[in-house]
Parts: structure tokens; sequence; C-alpha cells
């Protein structure tokens, strides 16, 4: 690869806006974050969203509003989480995909979670993957632990090639019960990917950077963002979202891989083209 595919992660579900003020939980201030975001480098953005009360949501509604309202306001891939929080059923978790975005997360298993338990059953994921396909939404695969990718290859042996025929993946790694986010765990990682497969790595917390490094240096891409990390540096909260993808696409220029345009993400993943072209 000689170019960065860099997603940006800005909300997850997990921190509060009362702990976080700089965290986007409005349509606004995600839309906001987008724009900024895709000014300095990302492609895609990868969407949790929140109630009117900044807790996390799966309300159909506000999914269907984020969705036009990125793809309105950017031009980025706009890829839906069906992860939710960890509490969140499965026919909601389903019900993401009718929101119709360009992508969105398909996770390979269970795993513990911090205290929590990210509950992921085998006959979920055919459903997801299989749902996926039949609505042309393109999925990442995300990894948590190593044994996840092969049910990645079960998934794909047994279900067949996902829409836009690509496989890429996102290996998650530093998550309290998962695995590590060190060079070794992401070497062993690539060692199980499918054949022809692209993929981001993601570091949660301290291991961010060193993930980041790890992963331009064996030609991979990257998400980072606020849903996996608050501080900057040692003592330095993250200002926005934005100087997370700033830093990540000035190292990887440094690194020769600069960052992807979101038309060459579009090629890369095999994205349908959502978008609206204009009357004229």
């Amino acid at each position: 690869m000689t170019a960065t595919l860099i997603t940006v992660a800005p909300t997850g579900a997990e921190s509060s806006k009362a702990d976080v003020p700089a965290l986007p939980v409005t349509l606004d201030e995600l839309v906001a974050t987008g724009r900024d975001c895709q000014a300095v480098g990302a492609s895609v953005i990868h969407v949790h969203i929140r109630d009117a009360d900044a807790r996390p949501s799966l309300d159909p509604g506000r999914l269907r509003d984020t969705v036009q309202a990125l793809r309105g306001e950017t031009d980025l891939v706009v890829q839906l989480s069906t992860g939710g929080a960890v509490t969140d059923p499965e026919r909601d978790r389903l019900a993401v995909l009718d929101a119709e975005p360009d992508a969105a997360s398909c996770s390979m298993g269970t795993v513990n979670f911090g205290r929590d338990v990210f509950l992921n059953r085998w006959d979920f994921i055919v459903e997801l993957h299989s749902a996926m396909r039949e609505r042309e939404i393109v999925p990442e695969y995300e990894i948590f632990d190593l044994g996840q990718l092969s049910t990645l290859h079960r998934l794909l042996d047994k279900h067949g090639a996902p829409y836009g025929g690509h496989v890429h993946v996102d290996l998650v790694m530093g998550v309290p019960g998962g695995m590590p986010g060190t060079a070794a765990a992401l070497v062993a990682a690539l060692g199980l990917l499918p054949a022809g497969a692209t993929f981001a790595a993601t570091g949660v917390g301290r291991t961010t950077l060193p993930v980041m490094l790890a992963a331009l240096s064996a030609g991979g891409h990257l998400r980072v963002g606020m849903e996996d990390t608050l501080t900057y540096a040692p003592g330095e909260p993250v200002t926005g979202n934005a100087q997370l993808v700033a830093r990540a696409a000035g190292i990887a220029k440094i690194a020769q891989r600069p960052p992807m345009s979101v038309d060459d993400a579009r090629a890369l993943l095999g994205i349908r083209d959502r978008r609206t072209v204009p009357a004229t």
C-alpha cells in the first residue's frame, strides 16, 4: 500500500459527555467533527450515536438522520457501528442496517470488555454478514482476539464473500480482555488474515501509538479517535478528534504512506455510491 486509509471513531459508547466535554454527541457536533477530520486526512467515519441525554442509542430515526447529515455535509464513507453498547439486543443491532450506511462493523466473536461481556454469537454473526450483503453494505470485520480470525475464515468459507468482494478487517487491540496492543500481537494476527485482505489497526488507550506505528510498518491502515483514546500525551487530554486524525496523518506521511483520498478509499473497500448528485 502506498497510501493510508484513516478511519475516525469519534464517540464510542463508553465515555460520558459529562466526563469528556470534547466528545461529539449531538448531530451538529458529529457533523462538524466529520468535516474537520476529513479536512486533515480521514476518509471513513465509524459512528456511534447518542440520545438527547447523551446516552448511547441505536434509535432508528437518529441513525437515519445521522447518516443523511454526514452524507450531505461530508464526503466520508459513513460506517455505522452494529456493536452499539454491550447491553444492546441483537434485534436492535441488526436494525442499524435500516439506516442504509455505506459500511458497518461486523464483530467476529464474543470478548470480555473490561468488566462487561460483548456478546457476538455465531448465528448472529452469520445473520449480520448476510444482511449486509443483501443490502449492499460493506462490512468491516472487527477482530478483538486472534481466534476471531479463525471465525472470519469459517464465515467466508461457509457463507461467501462480503458485498463488494473485498475483505477488510479492523484489529481492535488493547481492550482489557482482548489481544494486547503490541507489535508481536499484530504480527501474529497478520499471519491469520484471509488471502487478499487489508487491515486497519486500532490501539486502545496507551497502546494507540505503538499500534499505529506497527500497523504502518506492516502496510496496514489506521483507526483513531476519541472512542479509543482520550489522552493525546501524558497529562494532556485530547482536544478533539481532528487532533488525533492530524497526528495519524502526519505519522503516515513520515512513513511515506500519506492519507488516502475518500474516492480511493471507496474504491478499495468496494463501497456503493449512495451519494445524490445535485440537479443541474
